[in-house]
């Protein structure tokens, strides 16, 4: 009688259980989308580096360069003494304010003053303060004083390959490459100039 009661009950308990709705899994929660790694801006094709700006590359020959922006916009002028050795004249199609250095042949140095709105990679251009340049390269801008005129007018180099050693050094390495920021009496940016050891000469080819 035992067994019977006990084999009964097994059944009972087995049919109840077949009769339970199966448990439902609990719900996942919602994937949380992934967010985006930050981009770097493409920088500005346009931006004057110390390796040169847009077409124009700092070790290409005139006829190179006269192709990319044009022969010299007024052929009257003289930007050299020697044009030969040195001459230094606006293309064509460069914007306005823009001058590029040839010399023995060879794209020197490429300098932007007003009306010339261009700025270098950094974001600095004519009309922009000694004091943010200075803040935004740290220590490698080099100012040295200005030639004719009295601070806070100076000369700041960056030198993005081959520079001094020795701050204000001259710099005779033709593949040295880097930009100056000429400053005014007013301790603003005057002009721009970008290349090699060219963007030492003060006077033009001199």
């Amino acid at each position: 009688m035992i067994r019977t009661l006990t084999a009964t009950a097994v059944v009972a308990l087995l049919l109840a259980a077949c009769g339970q709705p199966e448990a439902t899994p609990p719900a996942s929660a919602p994937e949380t989308p992934a967010t985006p790694a930050p981009t770097t801006p493409a920088p500005d094709p346009n931006a004057l580096t110390a390796g040169g700006y847009g077409p124009l590359r700092i070790g290409m020959t005139r006829a190179e360069m006269v192709t990319a922006l044009g022969d010299d916009s007024d052929p009257n002028s003289v930007g050299g003494a020697e044009p030969e050795i040195c001459d230094q004249w606006r293309p064509a199609r460069a914007p306005e304010g823009v001058l590029v250095m040839i010399q023995d042949g060879v794209l020197t140095r490429i300098s932007a003053a007003s009306p010339s709105t261009l700025k270098t990679d950094r974001g600095f251009g004519v009309g922009d303060t000694a004091a943010a340049i200075k803040a935004a390269y740290g220590p490698l801008a080099v100012a040295t004083p200005h030639k004719y005129s009295e601070p806070p007018a100076e000369d700041i180099f960056v030198w993005a390959s081959g520079g001094p050693a020795t701050a204000g050094a001259w710099v005779d390495d033709a593949a040295a490459r880097g930009v100056r920021y000429e400053i005014n009496g007013e301790g603003k940016v005057s002009i721009v100039h970008v290349g090699g050891p060219a963007i030492q000469l003060v006077e033009g080819c001199s």
